[in-house]
């Protein structure tokens, strides 16, 4: 018999102490910190008129204590803005039949598609959470759950959950000693193109400098949230992430954070935030003032590549899509994320989307193995 959870649902991380949230996360991911998601809320990025309005599962123990067993970061959402896993085309056929399809709930990172343990848990499994948001839903005005970028579950015995892939791009360091020992695993053709881009930057007299954000200036926290505007305005959308955001967590994240500033000229042109930890880097936030041959590349991937191998990080994770990754030789992996929808009528036409998308996917990813620049690809 499945256990009766006893439930309940957080609209702040400020209602959970920051030492439950530690004793709770197993996660080494910056992204999973406690600090990470006050300062959504802190800084107005989530909450208020935002769409995003906190809904932060709690699983309490059974005895006398009603003391904290579990935790999943939760959101009730009024869009699909900022999920990167897109079920814009289901909300279209529940608005086609004059059905509501938001609001609902979603388990994931805001504006951060990056897979990590969602469940933040001792002894509760995400098979009893599934179960319990599937009661809860019907119950409320809800249309369904969504747990994105978790790890791969066993969900063969629950009919009504769906699972749902996409194909991430991750380098992996492989005990390289330098950048040069990297290329050498390259192709000869790949080596030649990646060499000509890096000098390429020399060539155009652009230096590139680190930055600990425990040492930034205000201008340069200026410029990166420039150049950050700068990339979302230019595809016609606005910031999901506010000025006091970034400045809270250079302050509480300090030590999971870096910035990769490009200059020519004496002047700032270019900006890419990072965030790691032991093993892994992460890369979140680019832009720039000024359009430059391969200067993407070179902050965003070259740059992080060097400081995993400087630092002995095992992976890098540059962030959502871009098949222009592969031949720099990022590798595909499949993500996962599962999806509960209530109504009757959708669940036959979405269960066989999911399914066939996944067939998709795994056909996607082995296609990009074939193009990876490695010399055993030849």
């Amino acid at each position: 018999m499945r256990k009766k959870l006893q439930t309940h649902f957080f609209d702040t991380i400020n209602q959970v102490s920051r030492c439950d949230w530690q004793r709770l996360n197993n996660s080494s991911s910056p992204f999973m910190r406690y600090e990470f998601f006050q300062a959504l809320e802190n800084s107005g990025s989530v909450g208020q008129d935002s769409g995003w309005y906190p809904q932060h599962l709690a699983v309490l123990n059974s005895d006398s204590s009603q003391s904290l067993n579990s935790l999943m970061p939760m959101y009730l959402k009024s869009h699909s803005w900022g999920e990167y896993v897109f079920d814009w085309a289901w909300a279209e056929a529940y608005q086609r039949v004059q059905l509501p399809y938001y609001p609902k709930l979603v388990a994931t990172l805001p504006f951060t598609p990056t897979p990590s343990d969602k469940l933040l848990s001792s002894n509760v499994s995400y098979q009893d959470v599934f179960l319990f948001l599937i009661e809860h839903c019907q119950q409320q005005p809800i249309s369904s759950w969504h747990i994105l970028f978790c790890p791969e579950l066993d969900i063969a015995h629950l009919d009504d959950v769906y699972q749902r892939n996409t194909v991430q791009f991750l380098w992996f360091n492989r005990q390289y000693k330098s950048f040069e020992h990297y290329l050498e695993s390259f192709t000869a053709r790949k080596r030649k193109n990646t060499r000509k881009e890096r000098l390429s930057i020399t060539k155009q007299g652009i230096s590139i400098r680190r930055v600990s954000v425990k040492d930034i200036s205000k201008s340069e926290l200026d410029f990166f949230y420039l150049t950050y505007q700068l990339t979302y305005m230019r595809r016609g959308h606005t910031p999901h992430l506010t000025y006091d955001f970034f400045k809270e967590i250079f302050t509480t994240m300090a030590d999971n954070v870096l910035l990769f500033i490009a200059n020519r000229q004496q002047k700032d042109i270019a900006c890419a935030l990072f965030f790691y930890d032991d093993t892994q880097l992460f890369g979140r936030y680019w832009g720039s003032t000024e359009q430059c041959d391969f200067l993407h590349f070179e902050l965003c991937y070259y740059q992080g590549i060097e400081f995993c191998i400087e630092n002995k990080l095992l992976s890098f994770n540059p962030g959502t899509q871009g098949e222009h990754k592969i031949q720099r030789g990022f590798e595909p992996k499949l993500t996962h994320s599962y999806h509960w929808i209530k109504h009757p009528q959708f669940k036959p036409a979405i269960k066989a989307f999911c399914q066939q998308e996944q067939q998709q996917m795994q056909h996607y990813q082995l296609q990009c193995v074939q193009k990876l620049p490695f010399k055993h690809q030849e």
